[in-house]
């Protein structure tokens, strides 16, 4: 099968931007690609959380568990790709700086922020639900669980609490 290449202002070939390297690992324009859409994924799934907390096809199977599954797979697939042979680790902080050196390792690192922070979302939102806290006060946790996921959650077990709401209990 032959690709089709395209060409530059100085008439030189030029690789498709799609076309990965040789090792499976992704180009930088296609790691902006990515994390574009990965960006995406999540903001419809924030979305759909903010204009419907109480819905149950948002908060349990579009935003609960499709949308942070397909990010899962994807945090997977860029994991496997490219944190083999990255420099560092998790045993200390300079070995976590080191392999987030690494762009691939980096990308998989905010998709795997993007699917967790999406999850508690939905979980917030199913809470709120369940324990009769209100919708608005829930949509107010949303923000912070987005742009700082803990924080988020803290603002929202805060809520309960205040509510008189037992923390212990289990979704």
């Amino acid at each position: 099968m032959r690709r089709s290449c395209r060409r530059d202002s100085n008439l030189t070939m030029v690789r498709p931007h799609w076309h990965k390297l040789t090792d499976g690992q992704l180009r930088p324009r296609d790691m902006e690609t990515v994390f574009s859409s990965a960006n995406l994924v999540a903001m419809a799934g924030w979305l759909a959380l903010l204009v419907a907390p109480r819905h149950r096809a948002v908060t349990w199977w579009f935003a609960g568990l499709a949308l942070p599954a397909l990010l899962a797979a994807l945090y997977l697939v860029l994991l496997v790709t490219h944190a083999p042979g990255a420099e560092g680790g998790f045993s200390s902080l300079a070995g976590v700086a080191a392999l987030f050196r690494n762009p691939g390792v980096l990308l998989a690192g905010w998709v795997h922020y993007l699917a967790f922070d999406l999850f508690i979302g939905a979980w917030i939102c199913r809470r709120g639900a369940a324990e009769g806290v209100n919708p608005w006060l829930v949509r107010l946790c949303l923000p912070p669980t987005f742009l700082a996921g803990p924080v988020g959650l803290l603002l929202f077990l805060g809520l309960r609490a205040a509510k008189g709401t037992r923390l212990g209990r289990v979704a």
